[in-house]
């Protein structure tokens, strides 16, 4: 089956439907790890980089369409950002979410004023599609769609601005909506460029994926096992095709190094991370061998996390 992928002029687009809606988080140096710089999207109003893709996604849908309201499954931060972006605009929105999420999350997407509906991990998915055809909402899934993509690409487009002789961009992959759009923006412009994936190895079916050039679909129940809540979801045939032509390669990580990352980067960046958001830098900090030496920049999804678990990750150095 031949996918038809989104180009840089999709997320230039994105760029400009988003402009003064969202931040535009600063790359910032860790001087604690030299040739380490840091996007953090963790900055944003929502806490995630998931914003991007949200306003996009709904600044393209007819005034009709969102009258009648949009509906997506998250774990939270898709959830969180779409009721945001849905609220700005004026429509109505609900989120399905599965009994694994968060409570944080959970509380951060019922305080935005969107409709809440919890399932079994499994299930999320199609609930949101029974949703969609019984409500007639539109559906905005969190990352097979090529709206989602190209404003997630946006993140792309900004590394390259603040960082002109970026040498590696290493970015959390999911669902793979964020990793397709950085790295379509960043090949299109600089195509020497070397940007990677990072997963945990309990959630490394993206990784598999593209070890064996086809898609591979890991279990819920294994999936779940990770710290790293935001990146407990499969690759979609979409994402899966932007990775294999545009990714260098994915790394893996450890629980244990992604809690020290999450850890190194609260205590000596002064940044709010959650796991998810930490995996990137953990493959700098302890997976250089597996990638090319140069200037390096990590992004930072998301910085929604459980106070307690903040406080153990930053309570483990």
């Amino acid at each position: 089956m031949t996918v038809d992928l989104i180009s840089v002029d999709d997320i230039e687009a994105a760029a400009r439907a988003i402009d003064g809606a969202v931040v535009r988080t600063t790359v910032l140096p860790a001087a604690w790890a030299p040739g380490l710089h840091l996007k953090p999207e963790s900055l944003q109003p929502v806490g995630s980089f998931k914003l991007r893709g949200a306003t996009n996604a709904v600044s393209r849908l007819t005034p009709e369409q969102r009258a009648r309201g949009v509906v997506t499954h998250s774990s939270g931060n898709h959830g969180l950002a779409l009721a945001y972006a849905a609220r700005a605009f004026g429509a109505p929105c609900v989120v399905v979410i599965p009994e694994t999420a968060p409570e944080i999350k959970i509380a951060a997407v019922r305080d935005i004023g969107a409709e809440i509906i919890m399932v079994a991990p499994s299930q999320r998915a199609e609930r949101a599609r029974r949703l969609a055809s019984e409500r007639g909402l539109t559906l905005i899934p969190p990352y097979d769609h090529r709206d989602i993509i190209a404003g997630q690409g946006t993140v792309g487009l900004e590394i390259l601005a603040d960082c002109p002789d970026v040498e590696v961009v290493l970015v959390p992959v999911g669902g793979g909506g964020l990793a397709s759009g950085v790295a379509t923006a960043i090949k299109a412009r600089k195509p020497d460029v070397k940007v990677f994936g990072v997963e945990p190895d309990l959630a490394a079916d993206a990784h598999e994926s593209l070890v064996r050039g086809t898609m591979v679909s890991w279990d819920v129940a294994d999936l779940i096992r990770t710290s790293a809540d935001g990146l407990r979801v499969p690759l979609s045939e979409l994402t899966f095709a932007h990775l294999h032509a545009r990714l260098d390669g994915i790394i893996t990580v450890t629980e244990a190094q992604i809690t020290a990352a999450t850890s190194l980067l609260v205590r000596r960046s002064r940044l709010v991370v959650e796991p998810s958001g930490a995996v990137a830098s953990a493959a700098f900090l302890f997976r250089r061998d597996q990638m090319p030496q140069g200037r390096t920049v990590a992004v930072i999804s998301g910085g929604n996390v459980d106070p307690a678990v903040l406080a153990a990750a930053a309570a483990s150095a």
